[in-house]
């Protein structure tokens, strides 16, 4: 009996301890967890930063000075040659005659004497034996002695070219720059000029210069005119135009292209002061201004007034058979020939 009371008991205390637990707040239990440290991989780790020094300040460098060198001279046949004067006399003789010489004035001829007159345009190939003196290339105290050397020292002395582009009638004044950019093959070459330690110490600038053997044609212009006073026929030169071929890229010919006209009258007193070579005799040379009025050259006629109503050229007359311009060129100056011995009773 007395053991089971005390189980009884027991079993109610058991009881009451299980109410009291489930009417309590449950209280959660919160504990910090601990910090471990974080390990990240070395290519998500952000990259430290570098302190920032800041330049010493230097002196600037000065700028490179941009130079235009001229051509070195001599018989090279560039259009910029320049010729070095000699310091001393190159000379057996002293040659004064040829810088004082002033050409001749023509007769004037009135418009009433004139009963005959015909305009020939004619060709000088520079490559023909007899006209190889407009391709000597010595060097003097006055330039080259290349003929169109001499044509581009009359420009740079005052004499105006006129545009070939437009016409042959001189109606279109080129200036200095303009005439000798008609020789130019293109905008100057600048080149960077470095010393040992590859810093840049200039700039050189160099024109693209045609050489002056590729000019070897020329054209005139002149008039055939018979003066019933004198009873003569006189041949006066009108104009003076050189012409340079034009090739493509690939070397092939294109066509002449004529470069400038230069009036005759006023060219003369610069052809008086330059000698023409003569192979026979190099002390006995006459002046190029005595040569073109001593038609001491070779042409061929390649335009005239003669039988032209339509202003045609040979050329475009005849189209590529030269050998029919060449003829015809002939029949032209043989007519001109027989009016003049027409005149003429024997």
């Amino acid at each position: 009996m007395k053991y089971t009371s005390f189980l009884f008991l027991m079993l109610l205390g058991f009881n009451l301890s299980s109410l009291n637990a489930q009417r309590r707040p449950a209280t959660r239990r919160t504990t910090t967890p601990s910090r471990r440290p974080a390990t990240t991989n070395a290519a998500s780790r952000p990259a430290a930063s570098t302190p920032v020094t800041t330049p010493t300040p230097q002196a600037q460098k000065p700028s490179a000075p941009y130079i235009t060198i001229a051509s070195s001279g001599g018989n090279g046949g560039g259009i910029n040659d320049t010729a070095k004067i000699s310091q001393r006399n190159d000379n057996v003789i002293t040659r004064n005659y040829v810088k004082d010489r002033t050409p001749l004035a023509y007769k004037n001829i009135r418009e009433d004497d004139a009963v005959y007159k015909q305009r020939i345009w004619r060709e000088i190939d520079a490559r023909e034996k007899v006209n190889l003196p407009f391709r000597y290339s010595l060097v003097e105290d006055n330039g080259s002695q290349r003929f169109i050397s001499i044509l581009l020292s009359a420009i740079r002395s005052g004499v105006t070219a006129f545009d070939a582009d437009i016409d042959d009638r001189f109606t279109t004044p080129l200036t200095t720059d303009q005439a000798l950019a008609k020789l130019a093959a293109g905008k100057p070459d600048t080149s960077a000029v470095n010393d040992l330690d590859g810093n840049v110490i200039r700039y050189e600038i160099r024109a693209k210069e045609v050489m002056l053997d590729s000019v070897y044609k020329y054209r005139i212009k002149e008039e055939v005119v018979f003066d019933k006073e004198t009873s003569v026929l006189y041949t006066r030169i009108l104009g003076i135009a050189p012409e340079m071929p034009k090739y493509t890229s690939e070397g092939t010919f294109i066509s002449l292209q004529t470069l400038f006209w230069l009036y005759y009258p006023d060219l003369r007193p610069t052809l008086a002061k330059y000698e023409v070579y003569n192979p026979k005799n190099f002390g006995a040379r006459m002046s190029w201004e005595d040569l073109f009025e001593s038609r001491m050259f070779s042409s061929y006629i390649t335009k005239s007034t003669l039988d032209n109503p339509f202003d045609q050229s040979l050329k475009a007359k005849y189209g590529k058979n030269t050998l029919f311009a060449l003829l015809e060129g002939d029949a032209i100056k043989e007519k001109i020939f027989n009016y003049e011995q027409s005149l003429w009773s024997y």
